[in-house]
This record gives C-alpha cells, structure tokens and sequence, in this order.
C-alpha cells in the first residue's frame, strides 16, 4: 500500500500537471525578462571567469558556488536519464529537452537573484539562503510553513537521490569492472565524502571546484572524440532529432516507437530532472556566494542549466544516435554503455570512471543542500549529527536494494518544486525590478566610460 501511494505521488509530481507548471514558470519569467536569460549568455560567461575572485560578503567565491551546483546536477541523469528519455521518446525527446532548458535558464536565474537577495547570517556567522528562506523573507512570516516544508522534502530527498542511491550505483560499477567489494567501495566513499563534509561549505566548494571541472572535460572530451570518429553522421542525426520532435518517431530495432507528446513529455520531463531548474536546490549553493549583486550571480547560476543540459545532455544524446544503440534493447545507463563501448577502446572503463567521479560530487553537493535544509528546521545543532548520518547512509546504500528508495526518493525531489514554484511566481516582480535595475546601471556605467 505505502509503494502505491508513491507511485501515486509520482505520478502526479513527474506528471504532465507539475511538468506544464514547471515549463509554464520558465516561460513566464523568460517573457518577463524580455529574454535576458538567452541574449545575456556571453555576459553570463565572461562574470563567470570574474567569479573566480571574491567580490562581496558570503562563503566561496561565485565560480566554486556554480560548481558546487553543478556537481549535484551533472550526474546519472546526464548518463541514464538522457538515454532514458532517447529510449522511450525517441530522438525528439533531445530537442525538447533543448527547449526546457533554454527557459529552464530563467527559473534558475530568478531562483540565485531571490537566494542572494534574502539570505541570512546564521548563528555561526555564515551567509545561508535558498527557497526557504526567500519564501520566509520574500513573501512574509505566514508563508514561512511553505519554507518549512521546502525544508522538509530537500532534508530527505537528499538521503536517497544522492546519497545511498548515488553510493550503490558507484559500488556496483566498481564491482563489476573491477572487483572491488561492496564493502570496501562503501568504506572508501563513506571516508572520503566525511573527510570533506568536516570542513563545511567551503572545503566542498574547493573540492567541487576542482574536480567539477575535470570530470566535465573528462565526460566532454571522451564524447568528442565518438562524435569526430562519426562526423559524418552528426548533420543527420540532427535532422533526425527535429524530425522526431513534431512527427514522432517510427518503430525501428529494439524501439516500440513514440509519439509526439511521448516525445514532449521525455524530453521535458528527463531535461528538468538533470538540470534541476525549479526543483529549488542550486540556489541554496549560490546563496552562500562572496557577492553584492543578486543579479550578478543570477546570470553565473543559469549558466548551470545551459552546461548541464545543453551541452553535457547534447552530447550525449547525440552520442545516442550517431553510434545507433537508440534503437536497440538496452535502456538507461546501459544504453549509454553500448555506446561507449562499442565506439571507444576502454570505453566501458571510462564511462564507470565518469559515473564514480558524478556520484561522489553528486553526493558533496546535496549533503550541503540537505544540511541547510535541516539547518533551516532545527537550527545549527543539527549540522553534525546530520553529517554521521549521511556518511553512515552512503556505507548503507551500497549494501541495500534500493527500488522503493529510487520512488520515494522521485517524489520527495518533485514536491520540493511546489514551494519553490510557488515563491517564483510570486516573487517574480521582484526579479524583474532587480535586474531593470542592474542592467540599467550598467549601461549607464558603460556611457559614462566611453
């Protein structure tokens, strides 16, 4: 009974209702900053490499605060959920996970000017934020019930999406290419994870900022190279993803064939789930920013959904299509190992490799997103025990079988959107203020220099 009530709020949560929410909050903040989001995306880069320095109070400097996001959002979903979506959407589902990402960019931003602009100075002194507390600041005192029950669902979600699930797939990658025990894969992890967690936010954001970077370029580079060696096969595949967004796409091989609301639906679906935008949990990392401009840190954070989805997604669906196993038996993950193997000497190391380094960060990031969740509930004292327990959790995951965790898990992370959709909505023209604000003095800033 318990297992159907999650399936049930999976449904609802994954479903097209929360789906056309989530897309239908991009779109409207996309329109109500009269496009910003994609025009600026040169600007965005160029205060991403600023954002190596510090300019402003806060925790980390802006650069590491967009890695320490990223190495919770690139991780399986990059790897499985892609080819989840290419294997029961067909190829179509790749284009429309372009076009939640590109309004995607919106929600993210608005989601780092609102965390930046009505953060905190916590008991110990540090800069903390995110949908709880712009809920609790932004929208009042009565609404401060929504924040906690944010809170609630990301204190939780975090111990099955990336911690013991994260744990038990690395352990049983590693013990299948390399015979390494659960056991001992569960130790090495729980140790290495707990020896950053004691330096707090900004040992992780040190971590993340140098191995975000790497296993990216690693993931980047390996991908390339499938798609030099078949060049010749990219202008079609592309057609072929067009082709598939708006006329579905036939059954072929091991494909059943999809519609194109299948397609929609996927691709939406698998893009939101990877790049997180409105699930609220990057701009609790951006929140902890050394900035002074909301809006500054705003346009590195949409950078997050642009690297995640519209590259690292991309190239991996394309990866999908150009080698052919879209169309084979395997699904998920195991797609995404065809692919490599069959195109790359070592291949199917290397892709364990990238899983092992996107799971660890993937487990950095979201213990930081939990502890300020729970921070937020129960205040400071609840940081270490919080800790133990998500290092014990890693070790556990990898000695469990995990289905019913993977579901409530689904649900848990969908029904952190709702408040955060919520506060967006209604927070929204402050958003917009800011940034006409911002903008305005930069161009005024520009005249005067020139």
């Amino acid at each position: 009974m318990f297992e159907q009530i999650v399936d049930t709020v999976n449904g609802f949560v994954w479903g097209p209702v929360m789906l056309t929410l989530l897309l239908g909050t991009g779109i409207y903040l996309t329109i109500g900053l009269k496009g910003m989001t994609i025009s600026h995306i040169p600007y965005a880069f160029r205060q991403l490499f600023k954002g190596r320095k510090s300019s402003g109070e806060g925790e980390i400097t802006p650069f590491n605060a967009l890695m320490t996001s990223l190495s919770s959002t690139i991780g399986m979903g990059n790897i499985a959920g892609v080819a989840t979506a290419i294997g029961l959407g067909g190829p179509g589902a790749l284009f429309w996970m372009w076009c939640a990402a590109f309004v995607g960019m919106a929600t993210k931003y608005a989601e780092a000017v609102l965390a930046v602009n009505y953060r905190e100075t916590d008991e110990l002194g540090r800069k903390v934020g995110g949908p709880m507390y712009y809920i609790k600041n932004g929208l009042g005192g009565n609404w401060k019930w929504l924040g906690m029950a944010f809170a609630l669902f990301g204190s939780l979600a975090g111990f099955g999406l990336a911690n013991t699930v994260q744990s038990n797939a690395v352990s049983q990658v590693l013990e299948t290419n390399f015979a390494v025990p659960t056991v001992v894969s569960g130790l090495v992890m729980a140790v290495l994870v707990g020896t950053v967690l004691l330096g707090g936010i900004k040992r992780i954001a040190v971590v993340a900022g140098k191995l975000v970077p790497f296993m990216a370029l690693l993931y980047i580079s390996a991908t390339l190279l499938i798609l030099i060696t078949h060049a010749t096969d990219i202008p079609a595949a592309v057609v072929l993803v067009v082709d598939s967004a708006f006329n579905g796409a036939a059954a072929t091989g091991g494909f059943a064939g999809a519609t194109l609301m299948l397609a929609l639906r996927m691709g939406i679906a698998r893009g939101i789930f990877s790049n997180e935008a409105g699930l609220g949990s990057a701009p609790i990392a951006h929140a902890a920013a050394e900035t002074n401009s909301p809006v500054r840190q705003g346009t590195i954070a949409m950078l997050g959904t642009f690297i995640d989805t519209l590259v690292i997604c991309t190239m991996t669906g394309l990866v999908l299509i150009v080698t052919g196993v879209w169309s084979g038996e395997p699904q998920g993950a195991a797609m995404t190992l065809a692919a490599f193997t069959s195109a790359l000497p070592f291949g199917d190391l290397l892709l364990s490799i990238c899983v092992a380094l996107f799971a660890f960060t993937t487990m950095l990031g979201w213990s930081y997103y939990g502890e300020r969740c729970a921070e937020f509930l129960l205040g400071p004292r609840v940081i270490t025990p919080f800790r133990v327990l998500w290092v014990i959790g890693i070790f556990v995951g990898t000695q469990m079988s995990l289905e019913l965790v993977w579901k409530m898990t689904d649900a848990l992370n969908g029904l952190m959107a709702i408040p955060n959709l919520i506060a967006l909505i209604f927070l929204s023209p402050v958003v917009f203020k800011l940034t006409q604000e911002y903008f305005a003095d930069e161009a005024k800033l520009a005249q005067e220099n020139t």
